[in-house]
């Protein structure tokens, strides 16, 4: 049972061949907590990985059954995207963050994930002379390594020093060189729950144009700050975004978070006219495709998996449009994660901890999907570590591209009073240790 030895853990750590638990990725977390719930008959919390914790939107089930019983298993999708996908993804970007896109701009991607690591591998090349990615951290651990992967210099700076009108120095600082081809985010923040200012996207937006530097904004979470209700299309308060303030950007939409559609993979990368019209003379010279646009899905994205699932993207057309026409009130049915959020951040607060990313602007940060612990003083590392012993699972932020001391919090996989209770005992009895270890 749990608490487990540390010699216990240690051994676990050593026969997974992780060295450095704080630099584990989200599935090597997973992989130890599934072995300490062997050594210790019982169930893990598991705050580590992001899973939804809703079931997926039944519109977007029943269409892709259709699509499937119509027969489109047996034939290839539109690598481009198929019509319906295209326009429900230019509706959807206008009702809610009310930006106007083309449609031959909206292309699928078999998760953001994909649309990530295709574009930063296209990025890299589009001039000899800018080959870095910016990293805004903290940020998706797996970001970092799919720029690692492909051997793309990267620079980063942790945002928590930098908010409001810091942001902008720190930015020319970054740029100046003139080295960065583009910067990437997400927002709400993976693993903050920051969400950034309009003053701060206004900044962002305006030193990519400076610079020339496209701005890759990831919304995997979007419309889920609910301290706003943006759930009403073609209404304002639209969501924050980047492209309101530059024609250099490259936004990224997951059906994963925001319509509970994990498991079939599904994304659209939506590029304003100005990115996907753009000429390069290495793309004409290697691509034979002179435009970033049709390079990216031609060139790139053809190779990388010949096109995203066809019957996914008529699953994630209907769910689009039906949010569009006002028929999915995608942020209402989310808004779960930020009722979750409140009673597993109050167990931790209850319990010693507090909240590192705490503020944007002037106000406190949003309950929902994630949001980020520490313990006193105690090193990010060993407190990842501790509460594994104690059976509570969660990455470090130090994963993250973080500076601060501390551990990422995911509430979707807490979704019942018998989760809660082992949590709030778990936490309970950690505290106790280590304040009985400090006298």
């Amino acid at each position: 049972m749990f608490p487990v030895d540390n010699n216990v853990l240690d051994k676990i750590l050593s026969k997974l061949e992780i060295p450095d638990i704080s630099t584990a990725t989200i599935r090597q977390i997973c992989a130890v907590a599934a072995q300490l719930e062997e050594e210790a008959g019982e169930k893990c919390v598991h705050l580590e990985i992001g899973n939804p914790g809703l079931p997926a939107e039944s519109i977007g089930i029943e269409h892709e059954c259709n699509a499937l019983r119509a027969g489109v298993a047996n034939k290839y999708p539109d690598i481009a995207g198929i019509p319906a996908l295209k326009s429900a993804g230019k509706k959807f970007v206008k009702a809610f963050l009310n930006v106007d896109i083309s449609e031959k701009g909206v292309v699928p991607t078999v998760g953001s994930m994909q649309g990530s690591f295709t574009l930063m591998l296209l990025l890299k090349q589009r001039l000899e002379n800018k080959d870095t990615l910016l990293l805004i951290n903290p940020g998706f651990p797996a970001q970092r390594h799919q720029a690692k992967l492909l051997g793309m210099r990267t620079q980063s700076f942790d945002i928590y020093n930098y908010r409001g009108k810091a942001l902008e120095k720190k930015l020319e600082e970054e740029l100046s060189s003139g080295r960065v081809t583009a910067m990437i985010y997400s927002n709400p923040n993976n693993p903050a729950w920051t969400n950034l200012t309009e003053e701060e996207l206004e900044i962002i937006g305006r030193m990519a144009t400076k610079y020339d530097a496209i701005v890759m904004e990831d919304l995997a979470y979007l419309g889920m700050d609910f301290r706003k209700d943006f759930g009403h299309p073609f209404e304002a308060p639209y969501i924050p975004t980047v492209a309101k303030y530059t024609d250099n950007y490259i936004l990224l939409v997951s059906a994963s978070k925001i319509f509970s559609y994990a498991g079939q993979r599904i994304a659209i990368v939506c590029m304003s006219d100005y990115v996907y019209n753009r000429h390069y003379e290495f793309f004409e010279k290697f691509y034979e495709m002179p435009a970033f646009g049709d390079a990216y899905i031609y060139g790139v994205l053809y190779c990388a998996s010949s096109g995203a699932t066809h019957s996914a993207q008529y699953a994630y057309a209907a769910m689009l449009d039906a949010a569009a026409d006002g028929k999915l009130n995608f942020v209402d049915h989310t808004s779960e994660y930020g009722r979750r959020a409140h009673i597993v951040k109050q167990k931790f607060l209850d319990n010693g901890f507090h909240i590192v990313y705490n503020i944007d602007g002037d106000q406190p940060i949003s309950d929902g999907f994630f949001f980020t612990a520490g313990y006193r003083d105690m090193p990010g590392k060993d407190l990842q570590k501790e509460l594994l012993r104690y059976g509570v699972s969660s990455i470090s932020l130090a994963s993250t591209g973080s500076d601060q001391e501390g551990v990422r919090v995911t509430v979707s996989m807490i979704s019942d009073d018998e989760d809660m209770q082992r949590l709030g005992e778990r936490l309970q009895a950690f505290n106790s240790a280590m304040q009985s270890d400090r006298k």
